[in-house]
């Protein structure tokens, strides 16, 4: 047979060292998801201000890109929505590039459609410049001048889809949101975190803390799962986000059906 692309082959070895298991392992999932519809969103948005510059944030991808795998070894079939995400893709997952957090709503919108799991595990930005200079942005000759950049609110992608299947009158998608918080005089990251599960209406929420060393491009992690309907809080980790990925998928899967 053919021999894989070099970026498969690098998938699948980083697959097993990541994840502690063997390519046998890998490759024979529990069969939970097969013949479901599964959409993964990964990555981090990115919002135009000039020609050279953007919003953005440190989301790697790596968290969303295990999510993916982990349900296609377990038999489904998965769309990953890549927002800015390098990283190579396991073979045999369905992938949609996206760059702007409105790009990554519509992709994400169309590929739910029949879906029966969305899991937004990547990090969209809440706002966007008002406007995108045609040109570079230059330096002004006065160095007090500074730069005032009007931002407007992003679209809640996820509130968006609960809204959708609500209209349809449907329980499909199974939708998982993530939160990544920080805390402050406000609040704990827990507390940030079950607000806003109860704004986003989604059936679980992934909530890790972030901060310098923490989570975004890091391969060890730590997360709390939060349960619609329920008051008890699962925490994973720390250990590799495949080990997440799997965890989640344990947690998901009872609820299909």
């Amino acid at each position: 047979g053919r021999l894989p692309e070099p970026e498969q082959l690098y998938a699948a070895c980083l697959a097993v060292v990541e994840g502690g298991a063997t390519c046998a392992d890998r490759h024979e999932g529990p069969g939970d998801l097969e013949g479901r519809r599964v959409v993964v969103s990964a990555g981090g948005t990115r919002e135009p201000l000039d020609p050279v510059r953007f919003l953005g944030n440190r989301s790697s991808g790596k968290q969303g890109i295990a999510i993916a795998r982990a349900a296609a070894d377990r038999g489904a079939k998965v769309t990953l929505v890549a927002a800015n995400v390098s990283l190579p893709v396991p073979e045999g997952i369905d992938v949609v590039p996206v760059e702007t957090t409105l790009e990554l709503q519509q992709a994400v919108e169309t590929a739910a459609d029949g879906a029966d799991v969305v899991v937004m595990a990547a990090a969209p930005a809440d706002f966007r410049p008002a406007t995108v200079s045609d040109s570079k942005i230059k330096k002004s000759s006065d160095p007090d001048a500074g730069l005032r950049v009007e931002l407007v609110e992003n679209p809640d992608i996820v509130r968006g889809l609960v809204a959708a299947r609500a209209r349809r009158g449907s329980p499909t998608p199974f939708i998982v949101s993530f939160a990544a918080e920080t805390g402050d005089l406000n609040g704990s990251v827990m507390d940030h975190a079950r607000a806003k599960f109860a704004r986003k209406g989604s059936d679980l929420q992934v909530v890790n803390e972030v901060g310098p060393d923490l989570t975004f491009g890091k391969d060890d992690t730590t997360v709390h799962l939060l349960r619609r309907g329920s008051d008890e809080v699962t925490t994973v980790g720390p250990t590799t986000k495949d080990a997440v990925a799997d965890a989640l998928w344990d947690a998901i899967s009872p609820a299909l059906g």
